[in-house]
């Protein structure tokens, strides 16, 4: 209903303090109390007879309709009236596509594989080093294939 913070409601029972005096704090806070109970109750009530009055005028009609206009998605509307026959979706769909690939589900995990999430921070140790592999340029596009492996030649110094 209002949005009051913490800080708020300690200045204002602060100022309450101040102004209305510490003798007469408890009966003001009764007062402002019951108050609130009254208005609680008034609403309530007020809910309660507008309630009965749409029972009576059976507006229950009314209130279904607005329960399914809630209900309603905008994109399978526009779907539905651009495309009732769903012909132009199976226009964009792959035709040699028939029955999609099934997941496969692994039960049990090969052993040693990991079995959680993997962990934020693997320390250097821990782990086995990669192979090296030695590194190969590509061979340029204009270099026949067999003179790009053969042996480079021996360079006099």
């Amino acid at each position: 209903m209002f949005d009051f913070q913490w800080s708020e409601i300690a200045l204002i029972g602060v100022v309450a303090l101040i102004a209305i005096g510490p003798k007469d704090m408890p009966v003001a806070i009764k007062a402002i109390s019951t108050t609130i109970k009254k208005m609680r109750r008034m609403a309530g009530e007020f809910q309660g007879h507008v309630d009965d009055m749409l029972r009576e005028a059976d507006l229950g009609d009314v209130q279904s309709t607005i329960k399914d206009l809630r209900g309603i998605s905008l994109r399978n509307t526009v779907a539905r009236a651009v495309d009732p026959d769903r012909s132009m979706a199976r226009a964009f769909e792959d035709p040699f596509v028939k029955n999609p690939v099934p997941k496969v589900v692994v039960k049990d995990p090969p052993i040693g594989a990991a079995t959680g999430p993997a962990p934020a921070f693997i320390p250097p140790g821990a782990t086995p080093p990669a192979p090296i592999q030695p590194f190969r340029a590509p061979a340029p596009s204009f270099v026949p294939p067999a003179a790009a492996h053969a042996e480079p030649p021996a360079e006099d110094i």
